[in-house]
């Protein structure tokens, strides 16, 4: 297996597009991350592109060759393939384009997640997005992606004494970073006390709690790291690239305070990289809740199981900590158009390791994890990047 290098990226503003159409968000986000790498499209063996729900958002499937074909390239005859996997279609995207090139399938790939959540409105929106929880078992009888997440969240409190106001700080932290954002659905700070009297959606959860349904899109261009230098002064070394997954309805997990298919996919991930937790220095991680990323925190080994709220309430992954947190402001501030999380997420870590993220930059950052879940941690994707010397 070859060494594998992310040569370029690019993304287009999170939020509400209205006036753009999913096909030009693609196209913009993928032609700057091929600028950004200095290749031609002639360079390109491949496309692998994320997208949850195309088909009920906007009546298109089939939307791989679509964005080929409006990006002059239908011609080519390139590969280019759809990969699904609800909010974590991106990162599984990745880790396609990963596979690709590390296997020498493909010399250039170019990764892109695209999505249009607000061209319908709110109601549909959240419909479609509770299609990544078990249709049959939880969602018929009423449980939504915002319900099965606060049912967690309560446990959380039950099991470990969590409060509402530890929870509230994550979105509090999240907009600090998106402010800082100029491609952020949200460059607002708030406050804990406007977090915690939101509008309740899913007791403890309010509506300051939830990520927004957002459009946007993102792309990277990955090749060999042996050649990354021809491109690139700094290459990014992709040093872990994992999937596992677990049970889709909560009932049938072994517990609900732990996503065991983040603790499995991290596992596997700092395995294949001989690092630990302690070696990354920034960490954009799924953060749809503000519970999710409490949760998220442990099950990567960040601290240990429990412990998320108190520490994280003392500024531990805020600016200046060992590690910081979302500095993109997490899908809570940056935004949520599912099939393109995943791939912001690595555009947020490549600019942290190249010293390119301006005001929320990370001093030093060397080391970048990027966590993605998909549902209520049915998948969890997990990538490690860090500055090639």
């Amino acid at each position: 297996m070859r060494e594998v290098a992310v040569l370029g990226v690019g993304m287009t503003r999170f939020g509400e597009l209205w006036d753009r159409s999913f096909r030009e968000i693609g196209i913009e986000a993928g032609f700057q991350a091929l600028v950004d790498a200095k290749l031609s499209s002639g360079d390109l063996g491949a496309l692998y592109l994320g997208n949850m729900a195309s088909g009920s958002l906007i009546a298109q499937e089939h939307i791989a060759p679509l964005i080929l074909d409006y990006s002059g390239l239908g011609s080519h005859h390139l590969s280019a393939v759809r990969v699904e996997g609800g909010g974590a279609s991106g990162a599984l995207a990745f880790h396609q384009g990963y596979l690709a090139v590390a296997s020498g399938a493909h010399d250039f790939v170019v990764v892109g997640g695209a999505e249009k959540l607000t061209d319908v409105p709110d109601v549909d929106g959240m419909r479609i997005s509770n299609g990544a929880a078990d249709q049959e078992w939880e969602v018929v009888f009423g449980a939504t992606l915002p319900g099965l997440w606060g049912m967690v969240a309560r446990r959380h409190m039950h099991e470990f004494g969590t409060t509402r106001e530890q929870f509230a700080r994550v979105a509090v932290h999240d907009h600090e970073m998106g402010s800082k954002n100029p491609n952020a659905h949200y460059r607002n700070r708030i406050s804990l006390e406007a977090v915690v009297n939101a509008t309740p959606v899913a007791e403890p959860l309010g509506m300051l709690d939830c990520a927004p349904l957002s459009d946007g899109a993102a792309a990277v261009v990955l090749g060999p790291l042996e050649r990354a230098r021809k491109f690139t002064d700094t290459p990014i070394r992709v040093a872990a690239s994992q999937v596992a997954c677990d049970s889709m309805a909560l009932q049938h997990r072994r517990e609900l305070t732990t996503m065991d298919a983040t603790v499995v996919a991290a596992k596997r991930a700092f395995g294949q990289a001989r690092r630990t937790a302690a070696d990354v220095q920034v960490v954009e991680l799924d953060d749809a809740y503000t519970v999710s990323a409490l949760v998220s925190l442990e099950d990567l080994g960040f601290v240990p199981k429990g412990e998320s709220g108190p520490t994280f309430a003392t500024g531990a992954f805020g600016p200046g900590g060992k590690t910081v947190m979302n500095t993109s402001g997490g899908l809570k501030a940056q935004g949520r158009p599912f099939g393109a999380v995943g791939v912001a997420q690595i555009v947020e870590i490549v600019r942290q390791l190249r010293g390119e993220a301006g005001d929320r930059q990370v001093p030093g950052a060397t080391l970048g994890l990027a966590h993605v879940l998909g549902g209520t941690g049915a998948t969890s994707v997990v990538h490690l990047l860090e500055r090639a010397t």
